[in-house]
């Protein structure tokens, strides 16, 4: 093959690797989501992409890796979607870290509703070892974030994450879309003892 033709050949053949990553991980989602992580099997998401466990295991390190890896995209969407609500929130001229919050939030929630069972893969403490540990992490990373909206108020920031990720669980169980609405109005009631005026003031 001349250095053209390898040149050429090269992309569609990154473009055709990248269509199997991407076929393996959709299947491992469809099987995760319909027999749960432990019960689920390599051949079973080979079989559902139509593709070989050698490919399986060119683009992944197993089950877990795809588990993992299914979890930090739809993570990301998540950071995308919370991301933007807060940037739209304050081009709209939103100076009240609670009400900035509550918009990311209601961003947050609707992800979880149009990605339901996505959501509940990981919500059903069905993931490889270890998952537990990440989740926490994650967590407390979501935490941290809040601390940087609500400055010198780490009881107020402990209480709204806390609600909301039971929130989350609920809204992802029942399908609730209302029910996210008035958890929602409920947490932008929340103000620490002293402080409610100097939040609504920004």
């Amino acid at each position: 093959m001349s250095d053209v033709e390898n040149v050429v050949a090269q992309p569609r053949t990154s473009e055709r690797g990248a269509a199997t990553r991407t076929s393996l991980l959709a299947a491992a989602r469809e099987v995760f989501v319909s027999k749960g992580f432990a019960e689920a099997g390599v051949t079973d998401v080979v079989a559902r992409a139509d593709a070989s466990v050698g490919s399986l295991y060119h683009h992944f390190s197993g089950k877990a890796d795809l588990y993992l890896t299914l979890f930090e995209e739809w993570q990301a969407r998540q950071t995308q979607r919370t991301k933007q609500a807060a940037r739209a929130a304050r081009a709209d001229g939103e100076s009240d870290p609670m009400r900035v919050f509550l918009s990311a939030a209601r961003a947050y929630l609707d992800g979880c509703l149009e990605e339901r069972e996505v959501a509940a893969l990981f919500l059903r403490g069905d993931g490889p070892p270890g998952f537990d540990v990440v989740m926490r992490d994650r967590l407390r990373m979501w935490a941290q974030r809040n601390a940087a909206l609500f400055e010198d108020q780490p009881a107020l920031v402990v209480v709204i994450t806390g609600a909301l990720a039971a929130a989350v669980s609920e809204v992802v169980r029942t399908g609730d879309r209302g029910l996210a609405e008035e958890v929602l109005a409920i947490i932008g009631q929340i103000r620490p003892t002293g402080s409610a005026t100097a939040s609504s003031s920004g």
